[in-house]
């Protein structure tokens, strides 16, 4: 076997387990967890079904794989981004969060929402999963976000929870309609997903300044 042959066969390994979380999420979204075999997903990736469980044992940990891989990750670099910005909170909530979230919205990682919401309920262990990988460390982020603003004198001082869950829930909604409803030509929504991003964010943005010169300011 020459150098060229063992570099690619090395490469083709290494990009295995992207490609079976890519098929897995394909078939997940499209089919449902408890419909889509394991075979499936494996014939999808140009595998077999035992290298398949050589990455992942079962069905539940390749959804967990998914879970981390698409939704854990990205808010990791979402905590990383809104770390390193120097600036007023508003600008923060209105560049950061609504990039993130619009990134989200146009990549697969959107279809996460609706698997998880229509299956989660008849796996408990996936619910906990998804409760400690996602739900908590995105409701923290945004959480401190919106204390910096508070902590600053920018933003009221207003219940946390409840304009965390103003911000996030519309666009968890919006995600979900784009693979069940929105999905079908004939039922498509009335409006510009990302025109709705933005001018959503700006909404509770606007209700969140604390005063009209933080508003001008923000708003500039």
């Amino acid at each position: 076997m020459n150098d060229t042959t063992s570099t690619s066969r090395r490469r083709l390994k290494e990009a295995r387990p992207q490609q079976l979380l890519d098929a897995a999420l394909e078939l997940f979204v499209e089919k449902g967890f408890a419909a889509t075999r394991a075979e499936e997903v494996a014939q999808r990736a140009g595998v077999s079904k035992g290298t398949l469980y050589l990455y992942y044992p079962s069905k539940e940990e390749l959804l967990k794989a998914v879970i981390r891989e698409h939704l854990s990750s990205r808010i990791a670099a979402g905590a990383a981004a809104a770390e390193q910005h120097r600036g007023p909170v508003a600008e923060l909530l209105r560049e950061v969060f609504s990039r993130w979230w619009l990134e989200v919205f146009d990549s697969p990682t959107s279809g996460v929402f609706k698997l998880v919401i229509t299956e989660v309920r008849n796996f408990p262990e996936i619910a906990e999963f998804y409760l400690n990988e996602v739900i908590r460390p995105a409701e923290e982020l945004v959480a401190g976000i919106v204390q910096r603003g508070i902590h600053s004198g920018e933003f009221e001082s207003l219940d946390i929870p409840n304009v965390v869950h103003s911000l996030c829930l519309p666009m968890v909604m919006l995600c979900v309609h784009k693979h069940s409803v929105g999905a079908c030509t004939e039922h498509r929504v009335g409006f510009e997903p990302h025109e709705f991003v933005r001018a959503h964010v700006d909404l509770i943005v606007r209700g969140l300044l604390r005063t009209r010169g933080a508003r001008r300011a923000a708003a500039a």
